[in-house]
C-alpha cells in the first residue's frame, strides 16, 4: 500500500497556511475515502503528538464492513518533517480542522455523520457531538482524554491540567523542551508529547468540564456514544469515562467497551490491530489483543442506529 494512499488534496488547500504534501511526513497525511450509496460518514481524529495513520484500522472498518465514507483530518502541527516544537499550536485550529472535515462529511451524507477519536481527537470529537449540528450520527470515542494521568495518579493529572493552564509555568516547561527533537524513531508519531500542545489539550478537557456540567439526566449528552477504554490506560484516565456514563448521558444510549488491565493494552494501541515498530525495527506500540472482539462491539453499537 503506497504511503500516500487516498491523500486528501482539498483538505491541504483549505489549511495550506501550514499544511502541504510536502511538510507532511509519509503516512501521515489526511486521508478520505468515499463510496457510492454509503450508509453514512465518519469523521475520526487522531491523538496528540500522533497521526491519521493511528484511526486506519478502524476507518478501513467502517469502509469496508460498514460501508461508511471515512474522513481522517489531520490535526494543525501534526505529522510535520518539521515540527519547529509546536510552537503556535492552537486548540481553535484543531476545531476548525475537525469543524470542516465534519462539513465534508455532512456534504457527502448530510443524514448521517458521525464523529470519533483517539485521545485528544476523542475529546475533540466529544465536543464536536454536543456543539456542531451537523454531528447527526453516533459519538465513537478511543481512549478519549476527557481526563489525565500523571504517574498513575488521576490527582497529578488534574494538578498537571491546572499547570498547563498557567502561562508562566508552561514557559519555562516549554524552555526544557525547545532543543529535544520531536521527530525520531516512530514513524507515524512525535517521540514525545510537547508541551505546547499538552497545553491546548488541558485547555480542552477544562472548556469540557463546564459544558458536562451542563448536563445532566433531564438535559443529557445529544448523541449516543460508544466509548472504548483499557484498564491499563496510564495516559487518559478511565475514570473520566466512567464518570460521563454515570452522570451526563443516556445510559440506554451509551455503550462501553471496558477492556481489563491485565490485557495490557496501551492507550494508543487501543486503536491498533497490529504491533507499531519503529525505524530502528524497535517495537513501540503492542496492537490491541482484542481489537476485533472491540470492532464486533463497535458492529453492535453501530446497527442500533442504522436507518
Amino acid at each position: 500500500m503506497s504511503e500516500r494512499q487516498d491523500e486528501w488534496h482539498a483538505y491541504y488547500a483549505e489549511f495550506d497556511a501550514y499544511f502541504s504534501t510536502h511538510q507532511v511526513r509519509d503516512g501521515c497525511h489526511p486521508q478520505y475515502k468515499t463510496q457510492e450509496n454509503a450508509r453514512g460518514s465518519i469523521v475520526l481524529v487522531h491523538g496528540l503528538s500522533d497521526s491519521p495513520y493511528f484511526l486506519r484500522p478502524i476507518a478501513n472498518y467502517f469502509y469496508t464492513e460498514l460501508k461508511y465514507n471515512v474522513f481522517l483530518p489531520l490535526l494543525h502541527f501534526h505529522g510535520l518533517h518539521e515540527p519547529s516544537g509546536m510552537e503556535g499550536v492552537s486548540l481553535e485550529e484543531w476545531k476548525q480542522n475537525v469543524g470542516w472535515a465534519i462539513a465534508e462529511a455532512a456534504a457527502a451524507t448530510p443524514a448521517r455523520v458521525s464523529v470519533g477519536g483517539l485521545s485528544t481527537g476523542g475529546a475533540l470529537s466529544f465536543h464536536a457531538g454536543l456543539l456542531n449540528p451537523q454531528v447527526t450520527g453516533e459519538v465513537y470515542l478511543f481512549s478519549a482524554a476527557l481526563d489525565l494521568i500523571v504517574r498513575g495518579s488521576s490527582v497529578l493529572g488534574d494538578v498537571a491540567e491546572r499547570l498547563l493552564r498557567s502561562n508562566i509555568i508552561n514557559n519555562a516547561l516549554d524552555r526544557l523542551d525547545k532543543d529535544r527533537p520531536l521527530v525520531g524513531d516512530n514513524p507515524f508519531k512525535y517521540e514525545y508529547i510537547d508541551k505546547d500542545g499538552a497545553r491546548e489539550l488541558s485547555h480542552l478537557i477544562h472548556e469540557l468540564d463546564q459544558l458536562t456540567a451542563k448536563l445532566s439526566a433531564d438535559t443529557p449528552y445529544p448523541r449516543p456514544i460508544f466509548a472504548a477504554h483499557s484498564e491499563a490506560d496510564d495516559t487518559a484516565n478511565i475514570d473520566g469515562i466512567k464518570t460521563l456514563q454515570q452522570n451526563s448521558v443516556n445510559p440506554l444510549t451509551f455503550t462501553p467497551f471496558y477492556i481489563d488491565g491485565e490485557k495490557g493494552v496501551t492507550h494508543a494501541g487501543l486503536v491498533l490491530d497490529h504491533n507499531l515498530h519503529g525505524f530502528s525495527g524497535n517495537l513501540l506500540i503492542p496492537g490491541n489483543v482484542v481489537f476485533k472482539d472491540m470492532l464486533n462491539a463497535v458492529r453492535d453499537f453501530e446497527s442500533q442506529y442504522a436507518r
